[in-house]
């Protein structure tokens, strides 16, 4: 069972001290916590696999993400992440940073906040055409997805991160749903504080969230 507070702790500890010797020393914590993580992992993967049967498959392991930042191209050169997360996604598929299709994300930060998203961030060229296309031929089945009262109250509407201001290329101006095409992202989110929940409802939490968001997977999942 994921020790909460240990992660926090630990993770809020590593936030302060970004660097190797530190998270050399104290690597046996994190084996401990990553373990603990693939367990939660491995259960919300089995218990959305009940009604999302593709995803049966997703090896937790390749699920978590790597603690270790890629610092080539960004200014800030701290080695780790100060979060522990997960991407599922069905084995077959490229990973969600490929363009892989829609995941279940959910993370945990240092300061003991569990973030959740369903959907596509961010797709290359190529599949986010895929998705725009997808609208002009069936906009309304996602309007009416977003809609959905229980969706609203579990996740959020869209993101609206980096929407273009015209319409993409291609794509008239005047399509019922051209707001929607305008997106870059195709996600819905929202967090909670781990505090305020029970170490035995986190999977329940994540998989109750994810299970509402399901036919915005489907969807994206047609294009």
């Amino acid at each position: 069972m994921m020790n909460l507070r240990d992660l926090t702790g630990y993770l809020a500890e590593l936030s302060a001290n970004n660097n190797r010797a530190w998270f050399v020393m104290n690597k046996p914590r994190y084996d401990i916590l990553r373990e603990e993580f693939l367990g939660l992992v491995t259960d919300v993967i089995g218990q959305i696999s009940k009604f999302d049967p593709l995803v049966f498959s997703c090896n937790p392991k390749k699920a978590i993400f790597r603690i270790n930042r890629d610092v080539r191209f960004s200014k800030d050169k701290s080695p780790y992440k100060t979060i522990f997360s997960a991407a599922i996604v069905p084995s077959d598929l490229k990973k969600p940073s490929q363009g892989g299709g829609p995941m279940y994300y959910f993370q945990i930060d240092s300061h003991g906040e569990l973030f959740f998203a369903v959907g596509e961030y961010m797709p290359p060229p190529d599949r986010l055409k895929q998705i725009r296309q997808h609208i002009v031929e069936d906009g309304a089945s996602l309007v009416k997805i977003l809609k959905n009262k229980k969706l609203l109250h579990a996740l959020s509407s869209l993101q609206q991160d980096s929407k273009l201001q015209r319409p993409p290329k291609g794509f008239g101006a005047d399509h019922p749903q051209i707001e929607l095409i305008k997106l870059k992202n195709y996600v819905v989110s929202n967090q909670v504080m781990v505090s305020q929940l029970k170490v035995d409802t986190v999977a329940k939490t994540l998989i109750d969230k994810f299970k509402t968001a399901y036919p915005l997977v489907c969807w994206l999942r047609a294009a």
